[in-house]
């Protein structure tokens, strides 16, 4: 029998005939979250008893987009070392590249022979198209083919904002995070993954420009929304923030001024983050004791929402 935890949705096998020893004394029964900790009630339907019911919540994957239309901010990096972090926490994840620089591969030391285009194309099934890269972590590539995909989608004449919904189907109740890595700019593609997608993670280098880019995908991202009230945005990382200027965090300041509600605690600069895909390693592995293994352990807490995640 299954039990979930309310605040960080983790699943909890339970024997119900403890609990239903409790339930027939008339006493009030709780439980404790192992992963968060969070004490809560435990009512009769809370409990998952059916192997149907019990698939159908495996189904709700939270679908994360890291996106941001200004290029050089730290989305690939971003997305990857989450991805990485969440696996090393336990979490069944599943990073998309929808890149044609196909990097997310790249940073993990993996050159997969198919991908996100032939998952989409249907060339191959979507089994044949994941690739493990860790445990608890897989890879749907990207890479330069998705440009011939981005002009199939474009000549649908209707449904192709729906093209990556549908093909990614058969595989979202085998995760817990599925984590989307996109382009810079805007087109096709990034409009489907934001039909896809239902949390935005932004990661914002601390300099002028990309803070004009976020004003401006925020807008973006509310044209979006008119039509698909299901996604918003929920995390705000600054990236590269140097703190041996001034200059960083005068910025980091006046994000948190701006959109106090969605900004998470920054990433420091570190030259093992820039060092770390030439050996096809994530920053835990390459540099477990840096400064950015430390700010992306925070990261991986705050979005699973789970205080020891690491523990």
């Amino acid at each position: 029998m299954i039990i979930i935890c309310p605040k960080c949705a983790r699943k909890h096998k339970v024997n119900l005939d403890i609990i239903k020893v409790h339930i027939d004394s008339g006493k009030n029964i709780s439980a404790t979250c192992r992963s968060c900790k969070y004490k809560f009630p435990v009512l009769m339907d809370q409990i998952i008893d059916s192997p149907a019911v019990e698939e159908e919540y495996r189904a709700q994957a939270r679908k994360i987009c890291v996106t941001l239309s200004k290029g050089g901010v730290g989305k690939t990096t971003t997305c990857v070392n989450l991805g990485a972090g969440l696996a090393l926490a336990g979490y069944k994840v599943l990073l998309v590249d929808t890149d044609t620089q196909g990097q997310s591969s790249y940073i993990l030391g993996k050159k997969p022979k198919a991908g996100l285009t032939e998952l989409l194309t249907k060339e191959l099934t979507p089994e044949e198209c994941v690739v493990q890269a860790r445990k608890n972590l897989w890879i749907l590539g990207g890479g330069k083919s998705l440009a011939g995909v981005k002009r199939i989608i474009d000549r649908k004449s209707f449904g192709a904002e729906w093209t990556l919904s549908t093909a990614m189907k058969p595989l979202e109740r085998q995760y817990d995070f599925i984590l989307l890595d996109t382009s810079p700019g805007w087109d096709q593609l990034i409009v489907n993954v934001l039909f896809y997608a239902t949390e935005v993670l932004v990661p914002v280098a601390l300099e002028v420009m990309p803070l004009h880019g976020l004003s401006e995908f925020m807008k973006s991202l509310g044209s979006i929304q008119t039509y698909r009230k299901e996604i918003s945005l929920k995390y705000i990382v600054p990236t590269f923030l140097d703190t041996r200027i001034k200059g960083p965090q005068a910025l980091y300041s006046e994000l948190k001024k701006l959109y106090p509600e969605y900004v998470c605690s920054p990433i420091r600069y570190s030259e093992s983050l820039s060092e770390a895909p030439s050996f096809g390693k994530s920053i835990f592995e390459f540099a477990p004791g840096s400064i950015a293994s430390v700010d992306y352990r925070e990261l991986v807490k705050k979005v699973s929402m789970n205080d020891n995640a690491f523990e």
